[in-house]
């Protein structure tokens, strides 16, 4: 397992060499985001001990195989960490995965699991789990959240883009890694995401798939540039 420092408070972790997770320090311990893919328990567990600090909550930025998988293994070899969700992602990982009216009435795409862990507690958006404020960010997926650390300005993205391969857009390939735009849901939600999501002016940007940027601005508005190309193109063609 990978890991490596950014910043006061966030530590991220790599794992299968694509995969991040990340944990974020607080005053009682660090609160873990993702659980990566199965078998990345245990290496987080180890990054944490290494740390010297305990996990203390465990959240997701959305349901997907590769942020969930470690979920049941964590919350039994965690017992004492309050596993706290963002309510929709509760539901999907109980295997509601329906859509709601206001969603775009397509396909779902990108591998979903079920869970035996339950939620202690479940977050909406604009709650706060210790310092970090939730924030919707659908699109990738229609649960997916990003989490914004206040403190500092990270924003913790999930899938809402990529850097590895490639900056872009959810939605948006990137030949060298397309593993996130092949299990986008809806590029123009993405799309509208990415751009309250640019409204944040963050200073550090983490996601899913790929290292970290400081001062992300730049890259974020041409990532949403061509994102809304590729929206545009598509609808004159249909």
């Amino acid at each position: 397992m990978y890991a490596k420092e950014h910043g006061e408070y966030l530590t991220r972790l790599r794992h299968l060499g694509f995969v991040n997770m990340y944990l974020v320090r607080e005053e009682d311990g660090l609160t873990l985001i993702d659980t990566g893919a199965w078998g990345s328990g245990k290496g987080i567990v180890a990054a944490a001990e290494k740390l010297s600090r305990p996990i203390r909550r465990i959240t997701l930025t959305h349901a997907h195989v590769d942020h969930a998988g470690s979920l049941d293994f964590l919350s039994q070899a965690l017992p004492d960490a309050e596993l706290v969700l963002p309510a929709r992602t509760a539901e999907f990982l109980a295997g509601n995965t329906s859509l709601l009216p206001d969603e775009a009435q397509v396909p779902l795409r990108g591998g979903f699991i079920t869970t035996k862990a339950k939620a202690d507690r479940t977050l909406q958006p604009g709650d706060r789990l210790g310092s970090l404020l939730v924030i919707a960010a659908p699109g990738h997926s229609p649960d997916q959240v990003a989490f914004f650390d206040e403190r500092d300005g990270t924003l913790i993205a999930g899938d809402a883009f990529q850097t590895l391969g490639g900056f872009a857009v959810s939605g948006v390939t990137r030949w060298r890694f397309p593993l996130p735009a092949s299990a986008t849901w809806h590029l123009p939600t993405a799309v509208e995401t990415a751009r309250r999501l640019a409204d944040l002016d963050a200073k550090r940007l983490a996601v899913g798939h790929g290292g970290i940027l400081d001062n992300p601005g730049k890259a974020i508005a041409a990532g949403i540039d061509e994102a809304e190309e590729k929206v545009h193109a598509k609808a004159q063609t249909a």
